[in-house]
């Protein structure tokens, strides 16, 4: 698997190709935005009708990171599921699936806006958690140190070849990292929108996720 190592914090990670992030010192896979059940919630509020794969198809790529890695630890941070109804409304293929991923691994669900309370689902639930300089929360705040986080679901946009090409991306300067959304369906925001610019510093980098991870400075 191809991999972007970085350095961030004083920590070395690699950016996955699926928009996962691996710090391998802690065997510890992070994931955000898995938006688990939005076809179901789309129907359920008569929105545009989405075929119902989302959550298995973003399962599959989790359990092959998972995998790949063989990680010990799991984060997911935060929208894990697309709201809590969607939680409940799991099917119990999946349900099942993920107790399977849980399995000998300790599994944190971090909270976001869209699922804000704990899941009738084994790991642990919290607002946030910190380990070494590391603390993983779902939406950035003022004057981090060292934070991951999700969210924004950022993408950045490139031009090559005459054409433009976007991608979900990792975004991060000295002080933040905020990861893509790693959902099937799931949007995502273009760096140059002031909400992330003004988040990050000059010195904010890019990585395009994609078969070769590739680390550019942030389109702005």
């Amino acid at each position: 698997m191809n991999v972007c190592k970085f350095s961030f914090a004083g920590q070395q990670l690699d950016a996955l190709p699926s928009g996962a992030l691996w710090w391998p010192a802690r065997r510890l896979l992070c994931v955000s935005d898995l938006h688990l059940g939005k076809s179901e919630r789309m129907a359920r509020r008569r929105g545009a009708t989405l075929p119902p794969y989302d959550s298995r198809e973003t399962l599959d790529r989790l359990a092959r990171d998972l995998e790949h890695t063989n990680a010990e630890t799991v984060i997911c941070l935060g929208d894990s599921f697309d709201d809590l109804e969607a939680a409940r409304a799991l099917p119990d293929a999946e349900g099942l699936r993920i107790a399977t991923l849980q399995a000998g691994r300790q599994w944190i669900w971090i909270e976001g806006n869209h699922d804000p309370g704990p899941i009738e689902m084994g790991g642990s639930h919290l607002v946030e958690w910190q380990c070494g300089p590391l603390v993983f929360r779902h939406i950035a705040q003022d004057r981090p140190q060292g934070e991951i986080s999700g969210h924004f679901h950022p993408k950045a946009q490139i031009r090559t070849k005459g054409r433009h090409i976007s991608r979900p991306a990792f975004l991060l300067d000295r002080n933040r990292l905020i990861l893509p959304a790693y959902g099937t369906y799931t949007g995502g925001l273009r760096s140059s929108d002031r909400a992330l610019s003004d988040l990050l510093g000059a010195d904010a980098m890019a990585i395009l996720t994609g078969q070769q991870p590739q680390m550019i400075p942030m389109p702005r």
